[in-house]
């Protein structure tokens, strides 16, 4: 007895004496992610289960992330499998509300403009030594659509999930500090200025059922590797818009999205062990993806400068910002630079058709990327 006592209390001790460099840092960088997503309220849905979740993972012998783990199990079953994102996309289906863009449709061309970064960063990746595969990973971090880019990463390139997804959500949560700058620095202030007018175009119910269908149909034809996305993404609409469904629609966009957004962050946080998220490629993929929300930034306000061109001011250029599938960030971004400098100027349900339009562009210009590689043999 008296001899098991030193042993025992030697074994209590474990996780702080195995404790290294490495976990150290990763502890630290959880206690951020918390801190930015309780204190400064980003994207706090993904930002504390993804930091709690690193916390967990980078405790030495506790064994979360081993073949028995808890966290194993649900990285496993909702990552690989690619449920969690998957059910995820249901209930942004559900949420989103395409009248905007229907009633405005040529301001679908900026949500496509918004996805120029991430061809560009591809190529980028590429030059850089990434693969295939993983430059597409990289790529659509510029998308600033995390689930897109958790389903491209999980399926294509399982090891850059951490890497990939922090900088997807992080870079979503600072959307309101990075696109404001670059709007100023390519617009005149008299672009700025510009009021636009009001779209009022009545959208029959029957256009609004009709057109998560066609959408689906269209996308899935042309980028059948895109189908899963586009597809659960229209459902969730479909559900909304029909009106018979609305214990469906309301679930799929309350309960299920909240279960899974918890388990989802939780397994992200699990792949940021210090072994496999301490490298020089995890810096890299930091840099690439913010590179590449800069350029779909600057895509989408170029365009609009074009569109404000031809239309003879009557379209403001900075609603190109909202290109990009930060949804609904970026549209209250350009909502806000544009009361900025004109408080007569009311830019929201623009921007909305925009932002709309960029949701749409993302998961599409992912289903060309995985379409052309697989057509390429890779």
């Amino acid at each position: 007895m008296d001899s098991a006592l030193p042993t025992a209390l030697r074994a209590l001790g474990l996780g702080l004496s195995n404790l290294g460099v490495g976990e150290a840092f990763m502890l630290l960088v959880g206690c951020l992610l918390l801190y930015l997503g309780i204190r400064h309220r980003f994207e706090p849905l993904l930002l504390l289960p993804i930091g709690f979740g690193a916390l967990l993972v980078n405790i030495p012998m506790a064994g979360l992330m081993e073949e028995d783990g808890v966290l194993r199990y649900f990285y496993e079953t909702g990552i690989l499998t690619e449920i969690f994102p998957i059910l995820i996309f249901i209930g942004i289906g559900a949420m989103i509300d395409f009248q905007p863009l229907l009633e405005n449709p040529k301001i679908i061309l900026l949500g496509a403009a918004g996805q120029c970064g991430i061809f560009l960063t591809l190529l980028l990746a590429l030059a850089l030594g990434f693969t295939q595969l993983e430059a597409v990973a990289i790529g659509i971090i510029g998308a600033c659509d995390g689930p897109t880019a958790i389903y491209v990463t999980s399926k294509y390139a399982p090891h850059l999930l951490a890497a990939v997804s922090v900088a997807a959500y992080s870079y979503m949560s600072l959307v309101p500090l990075l696109q404001p700058g670059i709007m100023r620095l390519l617009t005149t202030s008299k672009e700025r200025k510009i009021v636009m007018g009001a779209v009022r175009r009545p959208i029959s119910r029957t256009t609004k059922i009709v057109f998560p269908i066609a959408v689906t149909l269209t996308a899935s034809l042309i980028a059948p590797m895109g189908t899963p996305l586009i597809g659960m993404v229209m459902l969730g609409n479909l559900m909304k818009e029909s009106g018979v469904v609305e214990r469906l629609k309301n679930s799929s966009e309350n309960e299920i999205t909240n279960i899974v957004t918890l388990l989802l962050g939780l397994s992200i946080g699990a792949t940021m062990q210090a072994k496999n998220f301490l490298r020089w490629e995890t810096l890299m993929i930091l840099c690439l993806g913010l590179i590449a929300i800069i350029l779909d930034t600057a895509a989408g306000v170029l365009l609009g400068k074009l569109m404000s061109f031809l239309s003879r001011g009557k379209i403001n250029p900075l609603i190109g910002a909202a290109g990009i599938s930060a949804f609904p960030m970026s549209a209250r971004v350009v909502q806000m630079e544009g009361q900025r400098y004109n408080r007569k100027s009311h830019l929201l349900m623009h921007a909305m058709s925009a932002n709309v339009g960029g949701q749409i562009g993302s998961i599409i210009a992912a289903a060309i990327m995985l379409s052309l590689i697989q057509g390429l043999g890779t």
